[in-house]
């Protein structure tokens, strides 16, 4: 085929990026009723997968590529949903600068026509600036092809290091610990996952992993890489420290896909702009996922990166687009596996103003209840799945822990469940 030639496809509603939120938009458009044609287009070669197992049982060789699928092919065919696999959208452009019609162009020439399109794109992993940057060794976590360029690297490294203590980093340096590397956390602040989570949760964390034989060093900013025949060898920090390793790996955050939603005056760098309910201000454009970007009614400007927020929010963009009665907003819900460690985090406890432990961290089974002004915002629980399951019915239900008995484990958190 010529390069430069183009091909029309079908309109009704093209979802752009074929990620969790994009199959759980196109599905849940079936599932409303939507009978007009549904085309999911991604650039990976895979149709769309889970990513958080990336980081854990994929890493560690306890999953294939297969085991992570969201959906086997007979699923497309049976709901008429069209993936297009291998293909990058290059432009999108709309009939009218006041409605969702219109095409996208991908890089090889194909076009794409639209009546209603969904940006679910994500976004890419935020990349080191320093000397040395470009070495052989140096990785980072998005895809199944990171992932599996990933593990080979490892499975031959003596020495990891990991810069970046959020969730990412921490699942990672916990798998290469396990495979008996000797692994260095190299963290710029003063804490660990301290975008979100408590300061004893950081500070319980941070023992935890190092009992487990990962070395945690904080308030360590990374100045450049260190290399010898073109593949890195060591860290360099801003104080001169240096920290061996055969392996790097980056995870410090995320960068939010919106060069194809900027020019329709919808996107800025930080994200693109939707309501609660995933809706642009251009009908028929609606956006989910760790690409969108909305306005919380405390927090102010948000962009939430998580597999549960990407579902909740690709369902109630696919009500958008047919016009549908909006469902209640979810309480946002995370998790992270950390070795033997399962944290579920719900709510969001930004802009608390105290919390409260319930149960010992040294046991590594306890819940951490966050609130602000007396009231319960949020918990994160390790290893005390009854814990956070009862205080996430408690926060979707707009209930509360009174203070003085959070902490009290003589008292049932059941009995504040509203009825």
């Amino acid at each position: 085929m010529d390069p430069t030639a183009t091909t029309r496809h079908g309109a009704g509603t093209l979802v752009i990026g074929a990620g969790q939120a994009g199959l759980q938009l196109a599905t849940s458009l079936r599932e409303l009723g939507y009978t007009a044609p549904i085309t999911v287009v991604g650039g990976e070669e895979h149709t769309p997968y889970q990513r958080p197992p990336l980081s854990k049982v994929f890493l560690s060789g306890q999953a294939t590529t297969e085991d992570l699928l969201l959906r086997d092919p007979g699923f497309y065919v049976d709901n008429g949903i069209t993936v297009v696999s291998s293909e990058w959208i290059e432009s999108v452009s709309l009939d009218d600068p006041a409605d969702g019609r219109g095409e996208a162009v991908t890089r090889t020439g194909r076009v794409f026509s639209f009546e209603q399109v969904a940006f679910t794109v994500g976004g890419t992993p935020r990349r080191m600036q320093v000397p040395g940057a470009d070495l052989a060794g140096i990785q980072y976590l998005r895809t199944i092809g990171d992932a599996s360029a990933l593990r080979g690297e490892l499975d031959v490294a003596a020495h990891v290091a990991v810069v970046g203590g959020g969730f990412v980093g921490l699942e990672i340096a916990a798998s290469a610990t396990a495979k008996g590397k000797n692994v260095t956390v190299l963290e710029a602040q003063d804490r660990l996952m301290a975008r979100v989570v408590a300061p004893a949760m950081s500070r319980f964390y941070a023992d935890a992993h190092t009992r487990r034989g990962t070395s945690i060093v904080l308030n360590a900013a990374v100045s450049g890489f260190r290399g010898e025949d073109g593949r890195v060898s060591g860290v360099e920090l801003a104080d001169g420290r240096i920290a061996p390793a055969d392996v790097v790996v980056v995870g410090i955050g995320l960068i939010p896909h919106t060069e194809l939603a900027v020019p329709l005056g919808i996107a800025t760098e930080r994200g693109i702009e939707v309501d609660a309910h995933g809706q642009t201000r251009i009908p028929g454009v609606v956006a989910a996922g760790d690409c969108a970007i909305s306005e919380h009614p405390v927090h102010g400007t948000i962009r939430l990166e998580s597999v549960p927020n990407a579902i909740a929010q690709a369902k109630a963009a696919a009500a958008a687009l047919l016009q549908r009665e909006p469902g209640a907003l979810a309480v946002p819900w995370f998790w992270s596996d950390q070795a033997d460690l399962k944290l579920q985090m719900a709510g969001l406890s930004m802009g608390y103003d105290e919390v409260v432990l319930r149960g010992e961290p040294d046991g590594e089974e306890f819940s951490a209840l966050y609130y602000r002004d007396g009231q319960l915002v949020s918990v994160e629980s390790v290893n005390a799945p009854r814990d956070y399951m009862t205080v996430r019915r408690i926060l979707e239900k707009g209930g509360n822990v009174p203070l003085g008995a959070a902490g009290d484990l003589s008292v049932p958190l059941k009995d504040y469940l509203v009825r």
